[in-house]
């Protein structure tokens, strides 16, 4: 396992990359490995955030339940500055939307795996990230979608 940590504009995050994926991304610092997929990893979050990025093409790993993978693989489709609600996914993932929460709060690559795109029917929803809700709005604003949020 390796891990690479980056500034952003959101603070420190390390991205961890296992047998040649990526497999979280998380608020917290920690080491500055090197490999070809954490490297390519950062040059991608760097533009995202630059704002001449909108998709991510990296290989992603996510360690989970067979139902984390449906909400992860998802909530991957949903497109920059767009968004769904928990009972969108709920209806297309055949589960009930506190499922759909618990699913994206255990979205063990935010940012990457886009589970701020997901808000609740009349309210932002949660974001397990640190900075909570805040960092959601950021990343929203970021990618044009705060006409959502006024």
């Amino acid at each position: 396992m390796a891990e690479r940590m980056i500034q952003t504009p959101l603070g420190p995050i390390t991205l961890t990359a296992s047998d040649g994926a990526i497999t979280a991304l998380d608020w917290r610092q920690g080491a500055r490995d090197a490999t070809p997929e954490l490297c390519e990893a950062e040059a991608q979050l760097d533009a995202y955030f630059a704002g001449t990025r909108q998709a991510f093409d990296l290989p992603l790993r996510v360690e989970a339940s067979e139902f984390q993978q449906r909400v992860c693989a998802r909530m991957q489709a949903i497109p920059f500055g767009d968004t769904l609600t928990y009972g969108d996914l709920a209806r297309e993932l055949g589960a009930p939307a506190q499922a759909i929460g618990a699913g994206c709060g255990g979205n063990p690559i935010a940012i990457i795996i886009p589970c701020h795109r997901v808000l609740g029917a009349k309210s932002l929803g949660g974001f397990s990230a640190k900075g909570g809700v805040e960092t959601k709005v950021w990343l929203l604003r970021h990618e044009g979608a705060a006409g959502l949020l006024i």
